[in-house]
């Protein structure tokens, strides 16, 4: 009976990472765990090697419902891959900071955005794309 206890109580728990595909390939991702499932996240492209978390975030901080920001970054060289993302609680907001940044200078350069496609790469919503009945 024990057994029975623990089984239930980790099915309500997190998943401990995500997988994705994309480019033909599949992974796993806890990075995405850091994350609200639930947010209205920015691509932000063209970003400046000198533009780091908090300069991404300062950017956007004019709008109170901004949860996170971060820069991709190589693993192993730790320079910026040019580009980041930036979440939102609120899908105004969201809406509204796309539309007032578009182009604005970030850093030295200005930044192009984009919904992110995050939820279309992982694994379990390609799965329901195909399968709408499961």
């Amino acid at each position: 009976m024990q057994s029975g206890i623990n089984k239930q109580s980790t099915s309500k728990k997190k998943p401990k990472t995500i997988i994705r595909a994309a480019g033909g390939e599949v992974w796993e991702d806890p990075t995405l765990l850091e994350w609200d499932i639930n947010d209205f996240r920015l691509f932000c492209g063209d970003l400046g090697n000198e533009v780091t978390d908090d300069i991404l975030y300062k950017a956007f901080s004019k709008y109170p419902s901004i949860q996170k920001a971060k820069v991709i970054r190589d693993k192993r060289t730790n320079k910026s891959k040019g580009y980041g993302f930036v979440s939102f609680k609120d899908a105004d907001e969201f809406v509204k900071a796309w539309k007032e940044m578009n182009g604005k200078y970030v850093g030295n350069r200005p930044i192009k955005l984009r919904k992110s496609t995050w939820k279309e790469r992982n694994i379990d919503v390609k799965n329901k794309k195909h399968h709408p009945y499961r």
